[in-house]
């Protein structure tokens, strides 16, 4: 029994097991026997004294328990060691010089690794006796790096220790999917340094950033590049997006075709209002939006391309008009202020009234038109605005005398990239039948999305000798969005062309730097770099 419960006791001698409340304590004594010398290694058994040890172990049915562990003090007969006297160690049960068991100290490390300091210190409560957050975090801190060879595939990515100032690099190997080291910064010559180091690496797994493809040719310049399909697969998106933002005016066409397929098309646009009883309200195009965001966006977009008439560069754009490099540079790249003003504000947050809005046409429809009544009735169903919000709603309906029927709102730019992106055996039927609607008002869009299938295809198919072809068919067409994409394309060709024929990818280095983004959160920035990279190496 004892051997089955507690293993770590079972060389020791059981002197008396006393519970006392939430304590329970383990009276235990070594074994008479020979003890090797720390120092020189020579064999004794001659007592010179005995002190006991108090150490903390797992709990026992939510029971804090403490062994009073009875050691001896042992002489060292070789009288040219430098230690007279040492005491007995028992590692099996407990590190020398330690106050807690090797099974307890396996298990706070694992909570501190799995959930960082405070989260740790109360899960401990339930574990073991209760332990403070620094305490679990200097036991981190403490422990060695792993021990790892030197991966045949790695796979490089960055990451933010603070996003849009300070990036750390995760290096992963590929084929074992485990993280291998953490640098500091995303430099090339970091990476370099690190390759020239740790020799071996055949192929490099890594994005489109140019510090990692100059790293990996001058670290390890006999391997084998490869350029995430992902990430390649994401500059293609972004491409189509700025294509589908040129030509925005055809995405109305797939509001035509919900109407012309009836009530059933979209269960979203079914209303319950009488023909007779609404007014249709025309939607609100790019063009046409006055409110602060598109007036600032026209502003800065006239400043910026007044700049770069000039020949001012990017940097000093930046500087001169104090917007970050990359507003300045998707500015640049904007052929029109409307493709700024694309989103039509339908990614903000919706508004309290949203869910209520169907309740309150009914009910001015039924003929209750005051809007303190209307809105005590909302607030007893939930409603958590004010009562000014209602008013302004309703404004419109007492003006025209009847419920205003809110307008079918073309699909986004970036659903129709969705689409667009999608396999059509996946794709649901109205999506499919807005899209094809879509195309068929646009060649150009037609024509992009058959060059982004024929792409899928050749990705997904690991047909990477097909790349020359399909870039050669893009510059022959017009699209110009496609065109920088060929151009970067290009520049990596020997890494494009590996990352569309060979099986690896960046797959399993994005998912760390996924896990890497829930270590932060639950740390809340309060942890130095090296406690993240004890985390990120250590935890399983």
């Amino acid at each position: 029994m004892l051997e089955a419960l507690f293993p770590h006791l079972a060389q020791l001698r059981v002197d008396g097991v006393h519970a006392a409340g939430p304590v329970v304590r383990i009276e235990a004594s070594t074994r008479a026997g020979h003890v090797a010398c720390p120092g020189c290694g020579t064999l004794s058994d001659r007592v010179h004294s005995r002190y006991q040890r108090r150490l903390s172990d797992t709990a026992i049915s939510s029971r804090e328990v403490l062994i009073r562990l009875r050691v001896r003090r042992l002489f060292c007969d070789n009288t040219e060691c430098a230690k007279k006297t040492f005491a007995e160690a028992v590692p099996e049960l407990a590190a020398r010089y330690g106050r807690r068991t090797t099974v307890l100290e396996r298990v706070l490390c694992a909570v501190a690794l799995a959930l960082g300091g405070r989260p740790g210190a109360r899960l401990t409560q339930h574990l073991a006796a209760a332990f403070s957050r620094m305490t679990l975090l200097r036991m981190v801190r403490a422990l060695p790096d792993p021990e790892q060879s030197t991966p045949r595939v790695l796979g490089v990515d960055d990451f933010a220790l603070r996003r849009g100032h300070h990036y750390g690099t995760i290096l992963i190997d590929v084929e074992s999917r485990r993280p291998v080291d953490v640098l500091t910064d995303r430099t090339a010559e970091t990476l370099t340094a690190w390759l020239h180091a740790h020799r071996g690496v055949e192929i490099v797994c890594r994005d489109r950033a140019g510090a990692y493809a100059e790293g990996a040719r001058e670290g390890a310049p006999d391997a084998l590049q490869v350029a995430g399909r992902w990430h390649i697969w994401n500059n293609l998106a972004g491409a189509v997006e700025r294509t589908v933002a040129r030509h925005q005016k055809c995405l109305s066409t797939a509001v035509d075709t919900d109407a012309a397929a009836g009530p059933d098309a979209d269960i979203n646009q079914q209303h319950d209002q009488d023909d007779h009883a609404t007014v249709p309200v025309a939607p609100l195009q790019p063009q046409d939006r006055t409110d602060r965001i598109a007036t600032r966006t026209r502003e800065r977009y006239a400043a910026v391309h007044a700049l770069l008439a000039e020949g001012v560069g990017i940097r000093a754009i930046s500087a001169r008009l104090g917007l970050a490099r990359g507003t300045v540079r998707r500015f640049v790249r904007a052929d029109a202020v409307e493709e700024l003003l694309t989103r039509n504000g339908t990614g903000r947050r919706p508004s309290l009234l949203e869910e209520f809005k169907p309740y309150l046409q009914q009910r001015f429809n039924d003929g209750c038109t005051n809007a303190a009544v209307l809105f005590a009735e909302i607030k007893a169903r939930g409603y958590r605005g004010g009562q000014k919000i209602v008013r302004e709603y309703l404004r419109p309906f007492r003006e025209a005398g009847r419920v205003l029927e809110p307008p079918r709102k073309p699909p986004s730019v970036r659903r129709v990239v969705g689409w667009i992106m999608s396999d059509p055996e996946n794709m649901e039927t109205k999506d499919q039948r807005r899209l094809d609607a879509i195309l068929a008002a646009s060649p150009t869009l037609s024509a992009l999305a058959g060059h982004v299938r024929a792409f899928a295809t050749m990705m997904c198919g690991l047909r990477g000798h097909e790349l020359e072809g399909w870039m050669a068919a893009v510059n022959a067409d017009d699209q110009p969005a496609l065109h920088p994409f060929v151009l970067g394309l290009r520049r990596d060709q020997d890494a494009v062309t590996a990352g569309l024929t060979l099986p690896y990818n960046s797959g399993p280095v994005e998912g760390h730097v996924n896990r890497i983004k829930m270590i932060k959160r639950q740390m809340f920035g309060r942890a130095k770099p090296d406690l993240l990279r004890k985390r990120i190496l250590l935890s399983d």
